[in-house]
């Protein structure tokens, strides 16, 4: 797939490039990134040049894992990473964010979620988008809450995070949700009375 930027009207959503590595390295050292999600931790200089250097490419070489730095439009430093990639179920995919420690709380992160799952809905013709977060990271929830995700649920040992697995939070969000066509019809169960 050939890689695309997606903005919004504060920011820009572009692959990661090979010089982001030192940029990406740096916002990887916050405890909280390391704690909630699952990079290396210790996560070393290597693991940021891996990841902009083979990982990012080789997933959009292939399609299946799609992965933007997360930058304002009129220029400045990295506010975040987002990605979709694709689950096992056909039409399903997942999206995963982080957000650079000093760029909280500032609304970055939910409206970027909202332009990528706005573009994995309508243009990558994706059927579900579903969102994941281990229990008790209310930060992510409340993003993926704010960009319009339905919180379905929790998983018991659905993460597998630096060796432990842990229970897990899942929400989705469908073409429906936004009004956007999809391929298939979608027909949901009827909530009766018991």
């Amino acid at each position: 797939m050939d890689p695309v930027i997606l903005t919004s009207e504060r920011l820009l959503l572009r692959p990661f490039k090979a010089e982001d590595a030192a940029t990406v390295h740096r916002a990887c050292q916050d405890p909280d990134i390391q704690r909630w999600t699952v990079i290396p931790s210790p996560y070393g200089r290597a693991d940021a040049e891996t990841f902009v250097g083979q990982l990012v490419p080789d997933g959009w070489r292939t399609g299946t894992s799609l992965a933007f730095a997360v930058l304002p439009r009129e220029g400045g430093p990295l506010h975040g990473a987002i990605s979709v990639f694709q689950r096992s179920q056909p039409g399903t995919w997942e999206i995963g964010y982080w957000t650079a420690k000093e760029q909280r709380g500032r609304g970055y992160t939910a409206e970027a979620v909202s332009v990528l799952a706005h573009w994995s809905l309508s243009t990558l013709g994706v059927e579900r988008l579903e969102w994941r977060a281990e229990v008790g990271n209310t930060g992510s929830r409340a993003v993926a809450e704010k960009a319009g995700f339905r919180v379905e649920g929790t998983l018991r040992s659905n993460l597998l995070n630096k060796g432990t697995r842990r229970d897990a939070w899942v929400g989705a969000l469908l073409p429906s949700d936004l009004g956007l066509p999809t391929e298939h019809a979608y027909l949901p169960t009827e909530n009766k009375p018991s």
